[in-house]
């Protein structure tokens, strides 16, 4: 069973030894000792959950947890602050950052694991997160679209599949497949932070299916991206043979011995620039219907929704 990453972040070394005592049966744990390491592990480690004390060198804790909080691929992390005894404000400034909890040293360390239970517990509750790419689920992606709904935004809605994934899956196996899915997140979502915005947003939702919600003018920069990265990368996912040749023998979708190309993606955008919706169900229809249709060109595309109205 996977353990869950905590990251703990302070620049006393018998905190830091301590906190690892405590942790190290029931979690992997990381450490960083100043502020910019800690985004810097935060961003490239992506842990489950991070314990940061207040006072820390170059970014203090407050000035992290307002980075993360603020950052739209990280701000389901949950955070709990380390404070000195008795210094309430501390705590005040830390809850209003966006931390989700503090711990007052010197701490008690059954407290300490009772709240990192507690707090993982409530983020996976919220979450309904994906257990392989940690993204959000199906739960948090219809809520985001609802919410730009209701909110009257304009927004653009990317629909995210691999194709030929089921032959690969068959050919290289689970493991292998799982791989595939991991680093395909990984292109995504650092398409999206390079092309995006800090208000988009990247969920799973399940199997090689994932979504992003952006604006409409960034929406094809960030697919284009996508594309690209995927593939440079989608060759080194196969053995020496199937890269020269540029396919595999394996199953289709009917059972039929073929020659399957690599894996390629295709994308549907469906945006509100021309048109209102009242309901995910409308939008997530548009986009299965473009996603097919990307789906029947040849290697990765993707295609716009340009249509007004009805």
């Amino acid at each position: 069973m996977r353990k869950p990453k905590v990251l703990v972040v302070d620049d006393d070394p018998d905190i830091l030894e301590i906190l690892e005592l405590t942790l190290e049966n029931d979690y992997q744990v990381l450490t960083a000792t100043d502020g910019e390491q800690a985004l810097e592990k935060i961003k490239s480690e992506r842990p489950d959950l991070v314990i940061l004390d207040y006072k820390i060198p170059k970014k203090d804790g407050i000035q992290v947890c307002k980075e993360v909080k603020e950052d739209v691929l990280l701000r389901h992390i949950p955070i709990l602050i380390l404070t000195g005894k008795g210094e309430t404000h501390e705590k005040v400034k830390g809850l209003d950052s966006g931390a989700d909890d503090y711990i007052v040293k010197p701490f008690n360390p059954t407290e300490l694991l009772a709240r990192i239970r507690m707090a993982l517990r409530r983020t996976s509750r919220d979450l309904d997160a994906n257990p392989l790419t940690l993204l959000p689920g199906n739960v948090s992606i219809y809520n985001e679209i609802q919410k730009r709904i209701n909110n009257k935004e304009i927004f653009a809605v990317c629909y995210l599949d691999l194709d030929k994934f089921k032959s690969y899956n068959d050919k290289y196996g689970f493991e292998a497949g799982d791989r595939v899915i991991k680093e395909t997140a990984r292109i995504i979502i650092e398409a999206v932070q390079e092309k995006g915005t800090e208000k988009d947003f990247v969920g799973h939702i399940g199997g090689d299916d994932f979504v992003i919600i952006t604006v409409p003018q960034r929406a094809e920069k960030i697919c284009k991206k996508i594309i690209e990265d995927f593939d440079r990368k989608a060759p080194f996912f196969y053995d020496e043979e199937a890269r020269k040749s540029g396919f595999i023998i394996a199953k289709d979708r009917q059972g039929n011995i073929q020659k399957i190309p690599l894996l390629s993606i295709s994308i549907g955008i469906v945006t509100n620039e021309f048109r209102k919706f009242s309901h995910v169900g409308e939008i997530a229809q548009i986009g299965a219907e473009l996603k097919s249709y990307a789906k029947r060109l040849p290697g990765s595309n993707f295609v716009k929704d340009k249509r007004r109205g009805e």
